[in-house]
């Protein structure tokens, strides 16, 4: 499983994203979705949802947002979401990697969990 540090994916690179949260936000998803991943792909953003980018699964990729709309909510979402994985056993051999450059969520991930930048992350998916 792969869980993405939407934000921070966007953020990475200076292309104007700020003047269109809905439309970087859709770019990113778009993309993810049009790349062939073996595995689930989970996309978390910040905040209330943007509107015509609505919370869900498209195909393998799922979007969801982040439970508060406070700073570090996704990042709080993403390592339960991680802790629930290792928690319930759900992971069970599954590898998860988490997309982020930021150093505040990496500290705060179960030791073991693969980390990816959001550069580098980019440049797979073609974005």
């Amino acid at each position: 499983m792969i869980v993405v540090d939407a934000m921070n994916v966007i953020g990475s690179v200076p292309d104007g994203w700020w003047k269109d949260r809905a439309d970087a936000l859709r770019r990113l998803v778009d993309a993810v979705a049009a790349h062939p991943f073996d595995e689930w792909v989970v996309i978390v953003a910040d905040g209330r949802p943007v509107e015509g980018v609505p919370a869900g699964t498209r195909g393998d990729v799922e979007l969801r947002y982040a439970g508060r709309s406070d700073a570090d909510a996704a990042d709080d979402d993403i390592v339960a979401l991680v802790d629930q994985l290792h928690d319930d056993g759900s992971a069970g051999d599954l590898a998860v990697t988490v997309v982020t450059s930021d150093r505040g969520l990496v500290d705060r991930l179960r030791p073991g969990t693969r980390v990816e930048g959001a550069r580098t992350f980019r440049r797979r998916v073609g974005w």
